[in-house]
This record gives C-alpha cells, sequence and structure tokens, in this order.
C-alpha cells in the first residue's frame, strides 16, 4: 500500500486530463541552416515558399545592420487571424492591426502567411528580422534606433511621398520631435507616430551616409561589450548623438521643403488662382501710377508752353535788365534766369566785363 500510492499519483500526473485545452492548431516543421518554420497545414504553401528565401534575407539584415545574429530563428506561420493569433506566444498577442511580430529575447517571428501575398507583407517580414537581430546581438537599443534602422534597412517608405510629406510638414510646423524623448517609446497620437517613424529612418539614413555601414557594426560591438548606447555610438561614428542630431536637424531644412507638398496637394487650383490674382492687382496698380505720372507728366509741359508764349508775347526792352524787373521774381524760378554771354576782357587778366544783356534775334518778318 506504501507503494501504491506514490505510483498512482505519478501515473496520473502523466495521463492527459480530458479537461485539458488545445493551446493552438496543428503544426508542421520546415528547417533551413538558420531558420525554423513551424507553419499550420493552411500556411504549408506560403511556409515552402518562405523557405527558399530566408537564408537570403537574412544575409541582406545582417549586412545592412553590421553583423548577423547567433543561432536559429523560428518563424511561426498561421493563415489567417484566429491560427495566427493561436501561435502568439502565451500572454503576448499581437495588436489587431499587425500582421508580424517579433519576440527579439526568443529569436521568434510570427507571421500571417497570407500577408506574404501582399505588398507589403515581406518587407514587414523584413522589419520584424531587424528586431530579432537588434535583440540578439545587445540590450538597451533606443526605440528610435530600433525603428529607425528597420524602416530605413528595409526602405519603407523612403521613395513614398507619404514620407517626405510627413517630414516637410513637420520641419515647417516645428514637430520635429527630439530624439531623447523617442528613446523608450513613440507618441500614441497617430499623427505624431508618424512623424516619429520618418524622422527616425531619416536620421538613421543621415548616419548612414556620413560615416558608412562600418559605423553600425563597431556600434554593435561595442554594445555588445557591454558599453551603453550613447558611450558606444561615440565610439562607433566619433560623435555624440546630440551633436549629430544638430546636424540632422540642419540638413532638414533644406532636404524637406514645404512647397512640392503644397503644389502637389489638390490646393495647386487656388494656389494658382490666388497668384494670378496678386499678379492682376499690382499690374493694375503699375498702370494707373504710369498714367498719373504720364498726366502730371502733360500738366507741367502745358504749362509750360503757356509761360513761354506769355515770355514771347512780352515787349522786349533792352534797357531795362530783366533780372531787375520788379516782376522778375513774380515769375516761376525755373523759368526766370536770363543767359548772359560775357566777353573776354582785352588784354587785362582777373577783370571782367560789364555785362552785356543777350536776346534772342527777332523773329521773322518783324
Amino acid at each position: 500500500m506504501t507503494l501504491l500510492g506514490p505510483a498512482l499519483a505519478l501515473l496520473l500526473a502523466l495521463s492527459p486530463s480530458s479537461e485539458e485545452t488545445v493551446t493552438g492548431p496543428k503544426t508542421q516543421t520546415l528547417k533551413t541552416p538558420r531558420f525554423t518554420l513551424v507553419y499550420t497545414e493552411q500556411a504549408a504553401g506560403p511556409a515552402r515558399f518562405l523557405a527558399g528565401k530566408l537564408e537570403a534575407v537574412r544575409d541582406e539584415v545582417a549586412k545592412a545592420v553590421g553583423r548577423d545574429w547567433p543561432g536559429v530563428t523560428e518563424v511561426r506561420l498561421g493563415f489567417g487571424r484566429e491560427e495566427y493569433e493561436a501561435l502568439a506566444v502565451p500572454g503576448q498577442r499581437p495588436p489587431p492591426w499587425a500582421v508580424a511580430l517579433a519576440y527579439p529575447e526568443r529569436n521568434l517571428v510570427l507571421v500571417e502567411a497570407h500577408s506574404l501575398a501582399q505588398g507589403d507583407g515581406q518587407v514587414t517580414l523584413r522589419h520584424e528580422l531587424v528586431h530579432v537581430a537588434l535583440g540578439q546581438l545587445g540590450k538597451g537599443w533606443p526605440h528610435w534606433y530600433q525603428e529607425g534602422l528597420a524602416m530605413e534597412l528595409t526602405l519603407e517608405r523612403k521613395f513614398r511621398f507619404s514620407q517626405f510629406a510627413t517630414l516637410a510638414e513637420a520641419v515647417a510646423m516645428d514637430r520635429i520631435y527630439a530624439f531623447d524623448d523617442l528613446s523608450q517609446s513613440f507618441p500614441l497620437r497617430p499623427d505624431d507616430v508618424e512623424i516619429a517613424y520618418a524622422q527616425s529612418a531619416a536620421f538613421v539614413e543621415f548616419l548612414r551616409e556620413r560615416h558608412g555601414t562600418q559605423a553600425f557594426g563597431l556600434l554593435i560591438d561595442r554594445v555588445q561589450a557591454g558599453d551603453p548606447f550613447e558611450t558606444a555610438f561615440g565610439v562607433a561614428f566619433h560623435s555624440s548623438p546630440w551633436v549629430e542630431e544638430k546636424a540632422f536637424r540642419r540638413e532638414l531644412q533644406l532636404k524637406y521643403p514645404w512647397w512640392p507638398i503644397f503644389l502637389a496637394g489638390g490646393s495647386l487650383v487656388w494656389f494658382l488662382t490666388a497668384l494670378l490674382l496678386v499678379v492682376a492687382v499690382f499690374k493694375r496698380r503699375h498702370e494707373v501710377s504710369l498714367h498719373r505720372l504720364e498726366q502730371a507728366r502733360i500738366e507741367r509741359l502745358e504749362d509750360l508752353g503757356q509761360v513761354l508764349l506769355d515770355a514771347h508775347e512780352r515787349p522786349a526792352n533792352n534797357d531795362v535788365d530783366p533780372l531787375e524787373s520788379p516782376n522778375a521774381w513774380e515769375e516761376p524760378l525755373w523759368i526766370v534766369h536770363s543767359v548772359r554771354f560775357y566777353s573776354p576782357p582785352h588784354g587785362r587778366k582777373g577783370v571782367t566785363a560789364p555785362p552785356q544783356p543777350f536776346s534772342s534775334p527777332p523773329p521773322p518778318g518783324t
């Protein structure tokens, strides 16, 4: 009796319970040198397709990150939302909008198999593999660096107008975040999240253009050696994140101007209409100014003609100096001055001859 009790208890513990619930659908396994694919029956086709590409994809990610990550990465494939969520790690179900999810500490990626046939499906898989790589290669990565590197390496949005528009609008409205504020997480509002993703990817691209891919590999080596991110960054890039951020912000003003966004939007017609209206107003004002100037010129010419006519009709008196006439200074100053010629003195220097009035010859017929 003393031996029967423990034996019976062990037997009951090893036997399946009728109340045990199934945690996921039945799966099959397919292996490559650096991957293990776990997939459902409905996801068998996408799994075989993916098995032929994963090794090359890993080489691309490892080259861009700077180093390959250790171990064999598990990729779980479920067809449809129900199977996809059933294969998730317990307690870590994917968000409703996500079609792929990385578990970096487990070297695991969960993928909804149907998404691989869609436009961004394979891009999303590459994005999640970047997270796995960073998680396996080191700890303490800033959130902006993880997301920016993933987007930069997979070329997400790089050639899309939305990427340019998001950054151009953020620059114009002075809504670029300090990267210290993006180290732990991104904002919650959708518009702010778009800016955070876009500027993180642009900053990583900026660093790669300035320092090359080798600097990223050296950064990983220093983080693996135990250096904090800021220290490792200084060794790898020979600069600080703060200094590089200042240079990045200066370049944003030139690289992401606002005017292409305005012209490419639906407001182009209104912009051209307003521009034509402004041009028409200025043109009309210019024409009015020219017309008034012309009127003033004609009036001055008429006044001058009248003054000359009056002077011609006035009787000439050669015995009286026009300047000494009582009425001489009543005329406008700009027509009063008489013109005199002075004869040079004969044989005497420094002595002026008496002034002789000069008058025009009489008109013909007088």
